[in-house]
């Protein structure tokens, strides 16, 4: 991405829902004959269809067979669970309506409906958008990444919280990494009955583990010069005073 670039804070619905996708490690499938669950099953294509590879008797299979072309045949869930634990871990979850046809060796699943709940609130998405948009770039590594901060990077994420306006911090009994992605990193405040989530938004897209990693010293460097910032303001005497 060049320096002229537009991007936002934020990742797109579209590719959020692409990320939860692409992410997820299983599915529920619910048609007429029934629900199904399945874990390590799923591919995703270039175009978004996803690619069920299920037992030959699986009524799924006759399911897909008899649906009339073009008409919804079954519903595909995911959930997006923070790596991280965390209270509540489960950070979004994305419905997918749509048709299967059997193909040679799997289940191809293509979408008409795309619903993507998040804290904020449930939103469809264009399929059309939903194809062509792509995974957030860190989608894949996230677990790994926010694992490690975690657990061997403690003192980080206490440093991260002198970003946060402390009213956010209010009652807080423990703050951990919740999520991460190319524009930004969230934290979740955790009080003793209640949680908020805080987004720390960089200053450029990251599109790798390296620019993630030059990103993160870079919120480093402002936590420590808000801290600063706000000690010279503590010990700064009153106006008048000798």
């Amino acid at each position: 991405m060049g320096e002229n670039d537009t991007w936002t804070a934020a990742p797109a619905a579209a590719e959020q829902a692409r990320s939860v996708l692409a992410a997820a490690w299983s599915c529920a499938v619910t048609a007429e004959c029934g629900r199904e669950e399945f874990v390590g099953a799923h591919t995703v294509a270039d175009d978004g269809r996803v690619l069920l590879r299920v037992p030959e008797d699986s009524p799924l299979v006759t399911a897909a067979i008899c649906a009339p072309r073009g008409e919804p045949s079954a519903v595909l869930e995911f959930a997006d669970v923070a790596p991280v634990p965390v209270r509540r871990r489960v950070r979004a979850r994305l419905w997918l309506v749509g048709w299967l046809a059997a193909e040679e060796g799997h289940l191809a699943f293509r979408t008409t409906r795309v619903v993507l709940r998040r804290a904020s609130g449930a939103v469809v998405v264009d399929a059309d958008e939903f194809a062509a948009a792509e995974p957030d770039p860190l989608a894949l590594a996230e677990a790994g990444l926010l694992t490690h901060l975690a657990d061997c990077h403690g003192e980080a994420v206490e440093r991260l919280t002198r970003l946060v306006d402390a009213r956010s911090l209010h009652g807080a009994v423990r703050v951990r990494p919740l999520a991460v992605d190319r524009h930004g990193l969230t934290l979740r405040v955790e009080r003793a009955r209640a949680h908020g989530d805080v987004r720390l938004p960089f200053h450029a897209p990251a599109d790798s583990a390296a620019q993630l990693t030059e990103r993160m010293h870079v919120l480093l460097t402002q936590a420590d010069a808000a801290s600063c910032h706000r000690a010279r303001q503590h010990h700064r005497p009153e106006r008048g005073h000798r």
